[in-house]
């Protein structure tokens, strides 16, 4: 399963991280400084040539790419390293094979993204880092690299497959990285891994040299990253950026046509939807992680711990977490014994963990969470009561905090309003997985004012407003007029078109010609001029489709008529356009 690096790597114009690496070992140490600070929000060079290395731009976003599989044998294996010179000590290697794969017992069919991040082993630094730590200067300091700790980011799939012994097709790609851009490194991999799955390591080995012809991840500057078609923007935060700002809104106010996926933040994760089931207990929640307090979340699933464990970290930003966290924690740790003994306190660490076996080996914890699945954002979940840690269980404890910890601070209401000022029109959009290529698009929830208006009475402005008066009266006044009902009639064209544009998205991504082996001509005939009234509908209302996904969708239609008999060929060219 070998796998060859780009060919042809050789001396040529160099790239902003070239300067770097160049500044950083010679007299030049000065340009260095001035690349990392530049000026904020400069656009990057667009006129970059090859480097003078060979994966330095690789290496400056990650050390490497992993692809876990399960052998019958041996159980999980790593099966590909990439690139192939990436160093691994054995015990990081065991780390990411357990580290990659869900518990048993969390059942997580289909596909799962989580994250994890594991002690790197002491003994060896990769000299690349050094000089790269330069740009860790401009970076806020809760997002500045950790010298002693990767990160991991699993794309997981699981799905029956008969073909083999096991019954199921298991395998994760993994990225293996210093920086703690966990929004970035998901999103890279939604992208990248779907196609690997079908494709292989070809896929894999130029997803990474398109990577290797990354711009440096430079503070303040706005990148463009093409992997495999899609061109991501994105800026890495500064030091200098204004709490609460989001600086990448304001560069895309013009028409960018050639940038299919625009992130605003690179490293923030849902901390409304992580919290939602114990929002009430955020303030207490935020104490514990600020003073260092050992606290374990047990979830039912990689996805559920490892973002409520981010969201706990990120919960005291602007202030980095300085204590070791994993979001992810298996029985199979290298520090499993050193977390769990019983013979000294408990460290000051974040556990996140699925197994169940934990519930017993962790119950001498101070501060233990249990959440169930986390739901959409919009939706709130019944609220988890803080709980007597004696009455935590082993297998059947019911969600909750279980702690004994008595809060410093009054709570704080105004926060607590604020966590709990649900969204109420976005949450009358269906969720992405009820979309179904085979299906019309859902319908939007209705909106019902008597709902709304429920809302308002534990959220509503009267709660939080110097300004006295009927909030209420107002509001009821408000949904009756013209204003409303424009405002409305607006936002939920917006969220139907969307509902189309998705449901545009999943018919390409389903295998059409299987379809149509299983169906008849007039089927199929019927399935052609739907997807043309689609591309028609499309055009016609302006939907929110990729240019890719629109190409998709005509190579498909045209496959499937070269597929029919050329009577019926014939037929369907000259109905519609494709």
């Amino acid at each position: 399963m070998a796998l060859r690096g780009p060919a042809g790597l050789g001396p040529g114009s160099r790239r902003p991280l070239d300067e770097a690496v160049a500044g950083a070992v010679g007299r030049e140490a000065p340009a260095l400084l001035a690349a990392g600070g530049a000026p904020e929000d400069d656009e990057e060079d667009d006129g970059r040539g090859r480097g003078l290395l060979r994966w330095d731009g690789f290496s400056a976003w990650l050390h490497c790419v992993c692809v876990v599989g399960f052998d019958l044998e041996l159980g999980q294996a790593v099966e590909v390293i990439y690139p192939q010179h990436s160093k691994l000590t054995d015990k990081e290697k065991t780390n990411i094979c357990y580290l990659s794969f869900p518990d048993s017992n969390s059942g997580c069919l289909g596909d799962t993204q989580f994250c994890f991040r594991f002690r790197q082993s002491s003994g060896r630094r990769v000299s690349l880092h050094c000089l790269l730590d330069q740009f860790d200067k401009d970076l806020p300091v809760y997002l500045k690299k950790d010298p002693a700790y990767f990160y991991g980011y699993v794309y997981f799939r699981q799905v029956r497959d008969k073909t083999l012994k096991r019954g199921y097709f298991q395998k994760s790609l993994v990225l293996i990285s210093k920086l703690p851009y966990i929004h970035f490194f998901h999103t890279v991999l939604k992208q990248i891994a779907p196609e690997y799955f079908e494709k292989s390591e070809p896929y894999l080995e130029a997803a990474c040299n398109d990577v290797d012809r990354w711009p440096a991840p430079v503070p303040g500057k706005t990148l463009h990253l093409p992997i495999m078609g899609v061109v991501m923007k994105v800026r890495i935060p500064t030091c200098h950026d204004k709490p609460g700002t989001t600086q990448i809104v304001q560069l895309t106010q013009q028409a960018d046509t050639n940038i299919s996926v625009i992130l605003p933040t690179v490293h923030e994760v849902d901390i409304f939807r992580c919290f939602c089931p114990v929002f009430l207990h955020s303030q207490m929640l935020w104490e514990l992680v600020l003073l260092g307090e050992p606290l374990v979340v047990m979830a039912p699933s990689p996805s559920e711990s490892s973002e409520t464990v981010l969201a706990l970290v990120n919960c005291i930003s602007p202030l980095k977490y300085f204590s070791d966290f994993r979001p992810y924690f298996t029985i199979h740790d290298s520090e499993f014994k050193e977390y769990t003994t019983r013979t000294q306190a408990p460290p000051s660490v974040i556990l996140g963990v699925t197994n169940p076996f934990f519930a017993k080996t962790l119950q001498h914890w101070p501060h233990i969470i249990r959440i169930g699945d986390l739901k959409p954002t919009g939706e709130i979940p019944k609220q988890a009561k803080v709980k007597k840690l004696k009455n935590l269980k082993t297998l059947d404890s019911k969600p909750g905090v279980y702690t004994s910890y008595k809060p410093y601070l009054n709570r704080d209401e105004e926060i607590i309003k604020q966590l709990q000022k649900e969204r109420y029109v976005a949450s009358l959009m269906p969720l992405q997985k009820s979309i179904s290529p085979w299906k019309s698009p859902p319908q939007l929830r209705q909106f019902l004012p008597e709902e709304f208006m429920k809302t308002l009475e534990k959220t509503g402005p009267q709660l939080t407003s110097r300004i006295k008066g009927d909030w209420i009266g107002l509001y009821r006044h408000f949904l009756k007029s013209p204003n409303f009902d424009g405002w409305f009639k607006t936002r939920r064209k917006e969220m139907i078109q969307k509902l189309e544009a998705l449901h545009l998205e999943a018919l390409c991504e389903e295998d059409l010609l299987l379809w149509i082996q299983k169906h008849t001509e007039v089927e199929t005939v019927d399935l052609v001029l739907k997807l043309k009234n689609k591309l028609l509908q499309a055009d016609r209302e302006h939907l929110p489709v990729k240019p890719d996904t629109m190409e998709k969708l005509r190579t498909h239609i045209d496959a499937i008529i070269l597929a029919l008999p050329e009577d019926l060929q014939g037929i369907l060219l000259k109905t519609g356009m494709t």
